[in-house]
């Protein structure tokens, strides 16, 4: 009876997941607005939507919440997920920057007039610093890097959200709305969850 449980419980973590990844995505493909895009914009902005989603789904890998995976099978795959995630960004930057040089050049020099793109250079900066930390985890330390990567990591999440609903564009807006809703969530309560056992184990100590 346990073990049916737990694996309805695991079909439905990773349903919901799914859903509240493929949603978005599937209804950002019959926007209207694609039908005046090329394909360099296009797939720009199914990069920016796959960045947002990716975002998810790293905070469930490294809190171990996703069922079915080994803690050492999911730290690879959060490297991975991370790995990807910055290959979306440059494919997402580089699209846009393809379709519209000067204003790409004004985004990246925070001289745009639009609100939401200084937002999204930030979050991208602090993706690329993580990955380049990253290489050098060892030299860094463990507190230092957990201290660093979650400071980053709250930035990018933040700033990928504010640029993400500051956008009226591909993505429809209530399904962007609860994707970019439960990517703050997942974050925090990663967040809150590392501090309770940081200080549990803290404590603990004799």
């Amino acid at each position: 009876m346990k073990e049916k449980t737990a694996l309805i419980r695991s079909a439905l973590i990773w349903a919901v997941l799914a859903a509240a990844i493929g949603v978005p995505i599937l209804l950002a493909a019959t926007s209207p607005y694609l039908q005046w895009r090329d394909a360099i914009y296009i797939a720009a902005s199914f990069a920016g939507i796959i960045a947002l989603s990716l975002l998810l789904v790293q905070p469930l890998l490294i809190a171990g919440y996703l069922p079915g995976l080994s803690v050492y099978r999911t730290r690879r795959v959060h490297i991975w997920v991370g790995g990807v995630l910055v290959v979306a960004i440059i494919v997402h930057v580089a699209g846009l920057w393809i379709t519209s040089p000067p204003d790409m050049l004004d985004a990246l020099l925070f001289r745009s007039p639009t609100l939401f793109s200084p937002f999204g250079v930030v979050a991208m900066w602090a993706i690329f610093a993580v990955a380049a930390l990253a290489l050098f985890r060892r030299r860094l330390g463990l507190r230092a890097w957990r201290i660093t990567h979650l400071t980053l990591a709250s930035v990018i999440v933040g700033g990928s959200v504010v640029h993400g609903m500051l956008i009226e564009g591909t993505m429809e807006t209530i399904s962007k709305a609860a994707l970019c809703a439960l990517v703050i969530a997942a974050t925090v309560k990663v967040v809150v969850d590392l501090w309770s056992r940081k200080k549990r184990a803290a404590t603990e100590l004799p």
